[in-house]
């Protein structure tokens, strides 16, 4: 297990390296210019060139690339183009949003996808299998942003029963007020990572109910609940702990469209301001982190699945 932590570990940096190369030249190909930011109806085209050259865009892209990998390799994201703060530390002071919203939301979705896809998988092809397949079919299709509206219309505008926007109300620093701006933005993240998780537990629970070990259990007079919810689900909560290692990377990126919807103060909304100003080092660094996380998440699934399996351990 050791030697595949440092394998992987050694694999990284080739790999952000190759990323940050990437992400450099799409944000370089993109249409837009972050000097018009700070441009007047009544300024001078010597100060908008002033201005390229403060900001070091007057030179050509590798040689800004160098110089970013530079400030990287000295531990520095650099300084955004629009508010001249560190990335790292806006990135880090918005970090604690993001996270609290995409746990919550990959917690329930967890809690709810496993009762569901066994009994899908269990009930394969009939009735209660057809309605949580509509369930995840409806999940899959429907956009988040779209979802987002439709509760923020009925349960924000029309019943006035939950905020509409922000993670706080305003003279107000009660946990629970937190909380009941939560709800919406984490159900309707929760229910996008729902129809994903419900699919791979069903297709799993069919495999696993094929399985020898099985039949044993129904020939020794087992009943089906026990056999589904004691036995069945022990092996498919293995491609769970991948599915949530790839989950990772979304703690970062995963709610830029709910927290722009719901102007949740998380990253998310960080890189979509990062967007439309055209930061391309805020962007850069958002998009660091979270092929860091995700790497890590993978690496880490690695990690649980040899405790889940110690099969997995000799095999490596």
């Amino acid at each position: 297990m050791r030697q595949l932590i440092v394998k992987r570990l050694a694999q990284t940096i080739p790999m952000l390296f190759f990323v940050s190369i990437v992400c450099f030249a799409m944000i370089k190909l993109a249409p837009g210019d972050p000097v018009m930011s700070f441009v007047t109806p009544n300024m001078h085209a010597e100060d908008i060139e002033r201005i390229r050259h403060n900001l070091g865009l007057d030179q050509p892209a590798y040689v800004q690339y160098v110089q970013w990998l530079k400030q990287l390799l000295s531990g520095n994201l650099g300084y955004s183009l629009i508010n001249h703060q560190p990335v790292l530390d806006q990135i880090l002071d918005r970090l604690p949003a993001t996270a609290g919203l995409m746990a919550c939301a990959i917690g329930l979705a967890v809690m709810i996808a496993i009762p569901l896809g066994l009994v899908a998988g269990a009930n394969r092809n009939r009735w209660p299998d057809k309605l949580i397949n509509l369930i995840t079919y409806v999940g899959i299709s429907v956009p988040l942003f779209w979802l987002a509206i439709l509760l923020i219309y009925f349960f924000a505008i029309k019943m006035h029963w939950l905020p509409s926007m922000g993670m706080r109300t305003i003279g107000v620093q009660s946990a629970a007020d937190v909380l009941k701006h939560g709800i919406l933005p984490c159900t309707v993240l929760a229910f996008g990572f729902l129809a994903v998780y419900v699919r791979y537990i069903r297709s799993s629970t069919i495999g696993q109910l094929k399985e020898e070990y099985v039949l044993i259990q129904k020939a020794f007079g087992s009943s089906r609940y026990t056999i589904l919810f004691r036995h069945v689900m022990k092996h498919v909560l293995l491609p769970i702990i991948t599915l949530l290692g790839m989950s990772m990377g979304d703690l970062v990126t995963g709610a830029i469209v709910t927290e722009t919807v719901f102007t949740w103060p998380g990253i998310g909304s960080l890189g979509m301001t990062a967007v439309r100003g055209m930061d391309y080092p805020v962007l850069m660094g958002i998009t660091l982190f979270s092929s860091v996380l995700l790497i890590l998440g993978n690496l880490l699934a690695d990690i649980l699945y040899g405790f889940a399996d110690p099969r997995i351990k000799t095999m490596r």
